[in-house]
């Protein structure tokens, strides 16, 4: 069985999105998400109604914007999240637009295939908020290997 890593990564915005103080970011959406689908290893992310999911309200907080996505593995997710020049770009001035948050990353595996939906991504974060990194929800920081794997390959050292 082949297995792929899915994040959800969430983030609050400081002001309602349609802001001004907010147009960098909501200008560079479609750069970035256009980037991360070019990059080895990128499966699939999830979309609303137009090409991000900035639309999406998957909390009971609309200020709250999700990004969901299916890697092959956790190296070339973290090659992209870490060391791509676009999305560090924007992960740099994340503190202009977003609140800090205690949780906002969660990782798991899925079967080669599957299409996580937003209610089993928000369930996995709640899972590690309540549990702590386990081999169902997990960081970059504490990962685990795949189902049937009995190694984990180093992660980039700028992810811990």
């Amino acid at each position: 069985m082949i297995y792929h890593v899915a994040q959800l990564n969430i983030a609050r915005f400081r002001l309602p999105a349609a802001h001004p103080n907010n147009d960098d970011f909501m200008h560079a959406l479609d750069r970035v998400n256009e980037v991360a689908e070019q990059q080895p290893g990128f499966v699939w992310r999830f979309t609303g109604e137009g090409d991000n999911a900035i639309d999406v309200q998957a909390f009971d907080d609309p200020h709250i914007a999700v990004n969901m996505s299916v890697w092959e593995d956790l190296e070339t997710l973290a090659a992209f999240a870490y060391r791509n020049n676009a999305h560090r770009d924007i992960m740099r001035r994340r503190r202009d637009w977003f609140e800090e948050m205690e949780i906002y990353l969660v990782l798991w595996w899925v079967k080669a295939g599957h299409r996580p939906s937003i209610d089993e991504a928000k369930e996995r974060l709640d899972l590690l908020r309540r549990k702590g990194p386990t081999a169902d929800a997990f960081t970059f920081k504490q990962p685990f290997p795949a189902p049937g794997d009995d190694r984990i390959d180093p992660i980039l050292d700028e992810c811990a």
